[in-house]
């Protein structure tokens, strides 16, 4: 509800149902308000989900809200301002306040979130909390959709692609809360999500569009996840994957 609730109303709100079994279809179906589109299909995840969304949007900006965050109510009004204010810039987001189990969360410094060319910055960590982000679809039309074959982390694999071509503005106010520590997020159910982490460096190196030196931090990047990932696996005693790890890096080099 804290769409419906913005001071900027002139919004189209797609909802995705990835297959919830939550009483979301009836839910939405009793609120009256015909800025609402409804999609529902199988459980998919959230890539292909997000992409649904975005191409059933008829807008040219596109806003993300996960099912458990919460925008503040001037969250796009603030936005839109940003966006006439900076018209040569395609991704815009936003402070974020974290919220669990009834407490506020303090952030640490890794967890600033950066301004401009944010490339480097999104190596390490998804830097750009998805609910609080907007992007103008030439965006999408410049780097494709989300890779709806990675089952988790589909979010770091966008931002690197977009991250790379286009410069990033940040809207320095709290404006969106993330709620954290339930046990249904996708976070605490997929092991080994840096896997996917890696999937996406190893595309980025693939890509032909680095350049040389952050080629070269790219692939320091993918050297310490695989080496952390290596070790996941020896503890699980999966010593194949360990080896294949370890030695993907070289294999790039």
């Amino acid at each position: 509800m804290s769409v419906l609730s913005q001071t900027f109303t002139d919004l189209e709100l797609i909802i995705v149902d990835d297959g919830s079994t939550d009483g979301t279809e009836t839910f939405v179906s009793s609120v009256p308000d015909n800025r609402i589109v409804c999609i529902k299909h199988k459980n998919r995840g959230a890539a292909y989900s997000r992409n649904r969304g975005i191409e059933k949007s008829r807008g040219d900006i596109i806003a993300f809200l996960d099912s458990d965050d919460i925008w503040l109510r001037n969250k796009l009004e603030k936005t839109r301002e940003y966006i006439e204010l900076f018209p040569e810039i395609s991704i815009f987001h936003t402070e974020e306040i974290w919220f669990r189990r009834g407490e506020i969360l303090g952030q640490k410094k890794k967890h600033s979130k950066p301004d401009g060319n944010v490339y480097r910055n999104a190596l390490a960590i998804c830097c750009i909390g998805m609910s609080t982000a907007v992007l103008k679809k030439r965006v999408f039309r410049r780097i494709g959709l989300f890779d709806e074959t990675f089952e988790a982390c589909e979010d770091y694999d966008l931002w690197l692609r977009a991250a790379n071509l286009f410069d990033v503005k940040l809207i320095p106010e709290a404006l969106t809360i993330k709620q954290g520590g339930r046990k249904d997020q996708l976070s605490s159910k997929v092991w080994g999500l840096d896997r996917f982490r890696i999937r996406s460096l190893e595309k980025m190196l693939a890509s032909g569009e680095l350049s040389e030196k952050d080629r070269s931090l790219t692939l320091d990047e993918l050297r310490k996840k695989c080496e952390v990932f290596a070790k996941g696996c020896e503890k699980r005693s999966k010593n194949s994957e360990a080896r294949y790890y370890r030695a993907l890096p070289v294999s790039l080099c």
